[in-house]
């Protein structure tokens, strides 16, 4: 799946990285503790958080992840965005919540972190 698909699935706003849209998801992780993420993160996955701090983006960095979702509309602040800018992060937000866009995406061919996929 592309990042765009994402973006329409979700019918999500993007923020950072409008010219990152034809980036490939592998997979997808829903987390509001980093540190869960961390555990089962894989390179190209998306992560979907209710959080909305530069940890995020960072953690993002380090597991070279594809995209970031915010949930339940919740945006991140100018500096937060301009860190995602900085490492050409594509960062989306949806009012969905993370269960109802996990749910979305799985349902369109999306597969979790669990490694079922």
């Amino acid at each position: 799946m592309k990042v765009f698909e994402i973006r329409e699935i979700l019918n999500a706003e993007v923020l950072t990285g409008h010219d990152q849209m034809d980036r490939t998801v592998a997979g997808a992780g829903g987390a509001d503790l980093m540190q869960a993420f961390l555990a089962a993160a894989t390179k190209d996955a998306v992560i979907l958080t209710g959080l909305t701090t530069a940890d995020v983006i960072r953690t993002a960095r380090v597991a070279e992840v594809a995209a970031v979702v915010f949930v339940r509309g919740k945006t991140p602040d100018q500096s937060t965005r301009e860190l995602a800018e900085s490492y050409q992060l594509p960062t989306m937000v949806t009012r969905h919540s993370l269960f109802v866009a996990s749910g979305k995406l799985y349902m369109n061919g999306l597969r979790g972190l669990d490694g079922s996929w």
